[in-house]
């Protein structure tokens, strides 16, 4: 059963799903078009085991649905508005302050 997600909850998962930048990248070549697990490790030049983690992870966030296409799966946005939001992250003019850069993600506080 689909339940739909309040702001704060889809925020986060958007959070969870562009921590990471293979699924950055990932998102970014599903917001072209569709495509199968194999054609997007190969694009990606990434394992399939490793894209099938990913892909599950992007699935469990709600951004990406898997579609049967005959004996395989092809991948895709799971709403068409995620493509423009994605634009306009991509787009979006970050502030960031040269002599502060952020270079140990694990130390508090850091983006």
């Amino acid at each position: 059963m689909l339940t739909l997600a309040s702001d704060v909850e889809v925020l986060a998962r958007f959070g969870r799903a562009l921590a990471d930048p293979i699924r950055c990248r990932l998102l970014l070549a599903l917001r072209e078009a569709p495509a199968h697990p194999s054609d997007l490790a190969e694009a990606l030049g990434i394992s399939r085991t490793r894209l099938s983690n990913h892909l599950a992870c992007l699935r469990d966030c709600g951004l990406v649905v898997a579609v049967p296409v005959g004996r395989r799966t092809r991948y895709e946005l799971a709403d068409p508005r995620l493509a423009h939001a994605l634009d306009d992250l991509r787009t979006a003019v970050v502030a960031i302050e040269t002599d502060r850069a952020c270079t140990d993600t694990t130390a508090k506080g850091c983006c």
